[in-house]
């Protein structure tokens, strides 16, 4: 007998499934309207039957944020694989035995020193790896500006080492930090232009650069033009989060990722139901405290997913979380949700809350909960 959400034992994190389907619908169709091809990330779900349906949508190959990442979606039949993270020499082996499986990879450098060791590398084993260069478009965390005389010595580095440069990456993390359409619109086209510009400056040096690859979900759900960007990547797309709610790129209808717990417990005087949803559980991202709305641990919903405005998990131990009512504690908490009562928490990020479990429960418009695995690890 399969379990429903009145039986599954808890915690655990349920994917509604109309609400995904929803989300990469969305992005598909804006992609396909910009003529972008898209390369999701599929490091939010880490998970086949998400990636399938982000592929049967209109993706065009996927993002990867860890090697373990290709090795099992290329073995699910996937070979397209661009791999987002900056290429530490100890990988290279890792990534020769994938490529020479068949495995179309793809991989990033944002200096002289990585490039020069993938070229060295490649030539001793007698692989032309396909390389991009990540430029920083925002000052949010890696990569080269698009104007930094590195970015040719780089480029030079890979091409004239024997390599295949590629193109040039980036994404505008800093996208998560904005919440006014207007900024998020601005950052969407510095985020295209500099990329953009870094491409040029390739090509006018006499280098090649085919792809142009850029994105975030906030800024892949504003730009109002991509002229000479070949792709976009972004992930948490497909299941959303309270971070994206807050940046506002959706709403918390759009969010598809819930964690299902019971209550365990009350404390009456504080006003508090204890449930068995800890840090464990929803992760220790608290991603919306430094933004417009803090949610604590997670927005407090229904079993059937329906927000109950002002209530939070406003606290978490390891197996303990703390449903309260924001401003004056509720002195009737015990009434409203008795020992049992099973409730739906709604994270702040989807990636880290996804990465604490090791399956998803989807759950289907009848209400059957089908079992999807997720993995861990590097």
């Amino acid at each position: 007998m399969h379990p429903t959400l009145d039986t599954l034992d808890t915690p655990a994190a349920v994917i509604d499934v109309a609400r995904m389907q929803h989300n990469i619908d969305r992005m598909q169709q804006r992609m396909n309207a910009l003529g972008v091809r898209f390369r999701p990330h599929v490091k939010t779900s880490k998970c086949t039957p998400v990636v399938r349906a982000q592929l049967a949508a209109g993706a065009n190959g996927i993002t990867v944020s860890t090697l373990k990442e290709a090795e099992y979606f290329f073995a699910e039949g996937v070979a397209d694989i661009l791999y987002a993270v900056g290429m530490a020499a100890h990988r290279l082996p890792q990534a020769l035995a994938l490529r020479r499986r068949g495995c179309d990879l793809k991989l990033l450098t944002d200096s002289v020193a990585s490039a020069e060791a993938i070229a060295e590398f490649g030539r001793a084993n007698g692989e032309v790896f396909e390389v991009l260069i990540e430029i920083d478009t925002d000052g949010h965390r890696s990569g080269i500006w698009p104007e930094d005389p590195a970015l040719l010595d780089v480029g030079r580095a890979l091409h004239d080492g024997g390599m295949c440069l590629g193109g040039v990456l980036t994404h505008a993390g800093s996208s998560y930090e904005l919440d006014h359409p207007e900024a998020l619109s601005a950052l969407a086209e510095q985020e295209r232009a500099g990329c953009v510009r870094a491409a040029e400056r390739l090509r006018a040096a006499q280098l090649p650069c085919p792809m142009v690859s850029i994105g975030s979900t906030p800024t892949a759900l504003s730009a109002a033009q991509l002229d000479g960007v070949t792709e976009v990547r972004a992930g948490v797309y497909v299941l959303f989060d309270l971070v994206m709610s807050n940046v506002g790129v959706c709403t918390a209808d759009d969010i598809a990722l819930s964690v299902l717990t019971t209550v365990i417990g009350h404390q009456h005087d504080k006003g508090w139901a204890i449930v068995d949803a800890g840090w464990m559980a929803m992760s220790r991202d608290r991603g919306t405290q430094k933004q417009k709305r803090d949610y604590g641990y997670g927005q407090v919903c229904t079993i059937d997913g329906a927000v109950l405005p002002g209530y939070v998990l406003s606290g978490a131990n390891q197996e303990h979380g703390i449903v309260s009512r924001e401003g004056a504690p509720d002195a009737d908490i015990a009434a409203r949700f008795p020992v049992g009562t099973r409730l739906r928490i709604l994270p702040n990020h989807a990636c880290a809350t996804g990465a604490q479990f090791p399956e998803y429960r989807a759950l289907s418009g009848d209400g059957q909960l089908a079992a999807w695995e997720r993995f861990h690890g590097w």
